[in-house]
């Protein structure tokens, strides 16, 4: 994205996973891990605002939901999908995992993220924390570092444990890393781990973001989620509607 103004540098601090940055440009601020990377994107007059596609993309997941009560992040970023999800869907908790303790204290001291009573952080490695989670209708995967997504992205165990955290009904959303055919990083994993029962939204930004059902009784019901889309459309103030239509079952 093309972002006018001069880059100021809010912050940086170092951990023992190396170098995060908070930037800020014009109206826009910027989470920055290791070498320049950028991570997440906050559009300071409204936090909620999904400025990426990507973003966009795992809201529109959430929507394949009819009535979503309860939603578990594995990765924070910014906060900024978080924050979108609490204001746009009936959700009474809410639950994030991220590994670095100084991420969320910076996406709360700089980056607009709200201390929202439904909302439970919890610091440490998703592998070792996911089993303690609760049950949840929504989860959202989207582990990445500096130098691409985590090896969770990957992991067939991991990936399976995601899936069975699920209540009924429930849809498992990652952002995963796209190849430049299009497809998924490892598409053949995920088809034989998810039987091909998924549907994939291909992304500008060259990410595809994977919509898993929690059972392979579970389908998607296009009419009902754009039917949901069009009712948000007027309250985000931008349109999921490309997104729809670029969506496709698992290639």
């Amino acid at each position: 994205m093309a972002v006018a103004g001069e880059e100021q540098l809010l912050c940086q601090v170092e951990d023992a996973f190396g170098v995060i940055r908070v930037l800020q440009v014009g109206d826009y601020r910027f989470l920055e891990f290791g070498e320049a990377i950028e991570q997440s994107c906050v559009f300071m007059p409204d936090p909620s605002w999904l400025e990426y596609d990507y973003t966009r993309a795992m809201l529109l997941g959430a929507l394949c939901h009819a009535a979503p009560e309860s939603a578990l992040f594995l990765g924070l970023g910014a906060g900024s999908l978080t924050q979108a999800c609490l204001r746009h869907l009936p959700l009474d908790d809410v639950e994030v995992i991220e590994l670095r303790p100084d991420v969320p204290r910076l996406a709360m001291q700089y980056l607009g993220l709200t201390d929202d009573p439904r909302l439970t952080l919890r610091i440490g490695d998703a592998h070792e924390l996911l089993e303690s989670a609760e049950p949840t209708d929504l989860l959202f995967l989207d582990l990445y570092t500096d130098s691409g997504p985590a090896a969770a992205h990957l992991a067939w165990r991991f990936l399976d444990a995601c899936q069975a955290k699920l209540n009924p009904g429930g849809w498992l959303i990652i952002n995963q890393w796209g190849c430049q055919d299009g497809r998924p990083l490892g598409a053949a994993l995920l088809r034989g781990l998810f039987h091909r029962h998924y549907w994939e939204i291909p992304v500008p930004e060259g990410n595809v973001v994977l919509l898993v059902p929690a059972s392979l009784e579970q389908y998607l019901d296009r009419r009902a989620l754009a039917l949901r889309v069009e009712r948000l459309s007027a309250q985000l103030g931008y349109s999921l509607q490309p997104l729809l239509q670029a969506m496709r079952p698992a290639s």
